[in-house]
């Protein structure tokens, strides 16, 4: 019996040794505000409901092998950059991680990080707020075009409804972003700043 029960261990416990990796791994760095974690939790959020609507038309009929594959790694790989924002919090986002080689341990420089989340914020913000805004007012696509007919926005009833209801959280995502570089620079700054102070008083 005693054997039995030292065989199912490994199963037990490998679960919650992958459970408190993650949350190490995520925890949020010294320094990061309520107010701000909730912001980064925020930003996968913002992109899951549009994955979520786009996935069934992967699986729809008069779909190639190449379009279906196209949807579903569009809505994967918009969850990935996504959920790139909880790095602005975390420690794999100033210290880069183990199982990167070379790099592991070191320092990500402030520029490093910021520049990428800076150009992706204003991005974002400009397609899927501005644009987006802009042309569901003006009744056009977001190059200026006619809506075409089977236009998701222009079938009505809850079709329309449900679609929005889905897509309209994306119009949050390049602020959030940006808020998160923000907060991100000034907190990597003054942590910086502090150990010269520090020295300059000695």
């Amino acid at each position: 019996m005693q054997q039995l029960l030292h065989a199912k261990e490994p199963t037990t416990v490998r679960p919650g040794r992958l459970r408190v990796a993650w949350r190490a791994a995520h925890e949020p760095v010294a320094g990061v505000s309520r107010r701000i974690r909730l912001v980064a939790y925020a930003v996968p959020l913002t992109v899951l409901p549009s994955s979520i609507w786009r996935l069934p038309a992967a699986f729809s009929d008069g779909l190639g092998l190449g379009e279906r594959t196209y949807i579903v790694f569009l809505s994967v790989l918009s969850e990935v950059f996504a959920f790139t924002a909880i790095g602005l919090i975390a420690r794999w986002g100033e210290v880069f991680p183990r199982w990167i080689p070379i790099l592991r341990g070191r320092r990500v420089p402030r520029r490093a990080a910021v520049l990428p989340a800076t150009i992706g914020a204003a991005s974002l913000t400009l397609l899927f707020t501005l644009l987006f805004i802009a042309s569901e007012i003006r009744g056009t696509t977001i190059r200026g075009g006619d809506l075409p007919a089977d236009s998701p926005g222009q079938a009505g009833g809850w079709e329309a409804a449900w679609f929005y209801f889905c897509y309209a959280p994306l119009t949050l995502w390049g602020p959030l972003l940006g808020v998160l570089t923000v907060a991100y620079w000034k907190r990597r700054s003054a942590a910086e700043r502090t150990p010269a102070a520090a020295c300059s008083q000695r």
